[in-house]
């Protein structure tokens, strides 16, 4: 089901709007600002929306008539307190009156999806093996897991969001992918052809961090590790998702940390992050190892490489907290106790000392998650 007007793809928005603009830009912005406080805040009443926003009465008023014509808000009843006075008809986003289709491209051997509500709250979700498939085969899987997606959902829909590995532009071509077998594929125009519907692709660590933000427990700056077939970190400061002149950053997977070589990496390096990093790495690792103790030293090691990459990224930007996603049962332990104590002996105290750095507690939805609060901020403007 296509929501009206889901024809058009929009690139993802700045996270949320926080007052006036010009006034040739302020329509847009204006509704995206009614609709962020009623996102957010939850109930609230015509005039609550007035003083929220600094918008005058007769302009709520007009954007709400607006949102309901486009059954983007609602009204729910009147407020139960007694006040002078005509009662005030209370209002909220419809949060079950749209869903939103995810998908998460990052796994080793799968590929993920879901059909979402507006809260991020997954509906129905839907997977698919992909096997050793490479290249144009990728490409077809993941579009046919997306038309089975669509078809599953029993809402219109505002759009669809991807999360792939690699360097993804700011149009949606995934520019380097090697370990799809990618590069310069058009994955959001080969989407969007064959569903009809506004897309959205972006890199998985980047969408990542923004369901850290939007869904998660994300309060200030912050960079989200992604530990899956690769490794990748997304970049949130200030409030805004950094890419970087080239749509690169966060691209830490092919650093190479540590002097002291290391495998050889699909890029043609040796010593790569995600060569100690990455879920089939530190797998085959594993199963490699003879003992609980050497099954540790090879987390360790691992944690200890993620430490010396974390370490200048952290000094640079002064960062409020690392948030590391990926499998639990390899991550937090010796792996994450390495990484953080890594980390400490290579910065200052004084200035880094309370850094946090933790797991994710949103799971292996994180990305898909990610791929909804880049259509909501891409469609609506709200996070």
């Amino acid at each position: 089901m296509v929501a009206p007007d889901a024809q058009r793809s929009a690139p993802p928005r700045a996270f949320r709007p926080s007052g006036k603009v010009l006034p040739e830009h302020a329509r847009g912005h204006n509704r995206s600002l009614v609709l962020q406080t009623l996102y957010r805040g939850g109930l609230a009443s015509r005039a609550d929306l007035a003083r929220e926003t600094g918008l005058t009465r007769v302009t709520i008023s007009d954007l709400v008539a607006e949102l309901m014509n486009d059954d983007l808000v609602i009204e729910t009843g009147q407020r139960g307190e007694s006040r002078p006075g005509k009662p005030a008809i209370l209002l909220d986003i419809n949060r079950t009156g749209f869903q939103i289709v995810g998908v998460d491209l990052s796994e080793t051997g799968v590929f993920r999806g879901a059909v979402l509500d507006l809260d991020g709250t997954v509906v129905t979700r839907l997977e698919v093996e992909t096997g050793g498939a490479s290249g144009a085969e990728v490409t077809r899987i993941a579009t046919r897991l997306t038309l089975e997606l669509v078809a599953a959902a029993d809402r219109p829909l505002l759009g669809v969001g991807i999360g792939s590995p690699g360097v993804v532009g700011i149009d949606g071509t995934v520019l380097s992918a090697p370990n799809l077998g990618w590069e310069g594929e058009p994955l959001q125009a080969t989407i969007a052809q064959a569903t009809g519907l506004g897309v959205v692709v972006a890199n998985d660590a980047n969408a990542a961090a923004l369901a850290e933000r939007s869904f998660g427990d994300a309060q200030g700056d912050l960079m989200l590790i992604r530990v899956g077939r690769g490794v990748g970190a997304g970049l949130i400061v200030g409030g805004t998702l950094l890419h970087g002149s080239r749509f690169a950053a966060g691209e830490i997977g092919h650093v190479v940390v540590g002097t002291d070589g290391g495998a050889l990496c699909a890029c043609g390096k040796h010593g790569c992050l995600e060569t100690w990093l990455a879920v089939p790495h530190l797998r085959d690792g594993l199963a490699q190892a003879a003992s609980a103790s050497e099954r540790d030293a090879v987390l360790h090691r691992a944690g200890e490489r993620l430490g010396i990459a974390l370490a200048p990224v952290v000094g640079a930007l002064n960062l409020d907290e690392v948030v590391i996603s990926g499998p639990v049962e390899l991550l937090d332990g010796p792996l994450l106790g390495a990484a953080i104590e890594t980390f400490r002996t290579r910065t200052m105290p004084e200035f880094h000392g309370a850094l946090a750095v933790r797991m994710s507690a949103l799971g292996q939805d994180i990305v898909m998650r990610g791929a909804a609060a880049m259509v909501l901020a891409g469609r609506l403007g709200v996070s």
